[in-house]
């Protein structure tokens, strides 16, 4: 008979953010095993290469296809499967962090949905605007353009709590100023490459929408285009 008082040590993830954690954290977990030569041998070395060339982003093929009319799947689905595949251990150990500080507020805060189609679409947008509006031939890889949508997400909850106590709503994007900032002083020191604009767009796209997924924020939009 369970204790109806019994509180569990660690609060249990919403399952979205916990199967997104696993994926990610099972392809790092194999690469990983295989760079160490733990497992597959001597060619595991070189799967990480392999799957950036099979399953990462690249700005030049879409530039192609979308110069050519043509969408293969496979390639399109690049858009997709790169966030799963990181340039090493620590690359995805700040991804996985981030994903399940904020996945665990934005899925429990607007639902497991929610979570799924800011991740999602913020991974996509981020890659294909980041094609569209540079000529980078660096591949794409990495979960941040879709947890830097988590923290639009993020911002967007913080932004609506401080509405409604009066406070100044500019503090909701403290957290997206200190990261930016962060990349900004990096850039000084170091070549940190284009990625950021694929980070910020997925920010700006996960903020955004917010206005359509978040509980009652559809009905409020309407109501607001009604009075007008």
């Amino acid at each position: 008979m369970q204790d109806p008082d019994f509180q569990p040590p660690v609060n249990p993830l919403p399952p979205v953010v916990t199967l997104t954690f696993i994926a990610i954290a099972g392809v790092e977990a194999g690469l990983s095993l295989g760079e160490a030569g733990l497992i597959g041998g001597p060619g595991a070395v070189g799967w990480r290469l392999g799957l950036i060339r099979d399953y990462g982003f690249s700005g030049q093929i879409f530039d192609w296809m979308m110069g050519n009319g043509v969408w293969p799947f496979t390639e399109v689905i690049r858009a997709i499967t790169y966030p799963f595949i990181h340039l090493g251990f620590t690359h995805a150990l700040f991804a996985m962090v981030l994903l399940l500080a904020l996945g665990k507020l934005v899925a429990e805060a607007m639902g497991q949905l929610t979570f799924a189609a800011i991740f999602v679409t913020a991974s996509a947008g981020g890659a294909v605007l980041y094609a569209v509006l540079l000529d980078d031939p660096a591949w794409l890889v990495g979960a941040y353009p879709g947890v830097y949508g988590l923290i639009g997400g993020y911002s967007f909850v913080m932004w609506r709590q401080l509405a409604g106590t009066g406070t100044q709503q500019y503090r909701a994007f403290s957290l997206i100023a200190f990261l930016m900032g962060i990349q900004l002083i990096w850039g000084v020191f170091f070549e940190v490459g284009t990625q950021w604009v694929a980070e910020l767009i997925g920010f700006f796209l996960g903020f955004g929408l917010c206005f359509l997924l978040a509980p009652g924020e559809w009905a409020r939009v309407r109501d607001s285009l009604r009075r007008r």
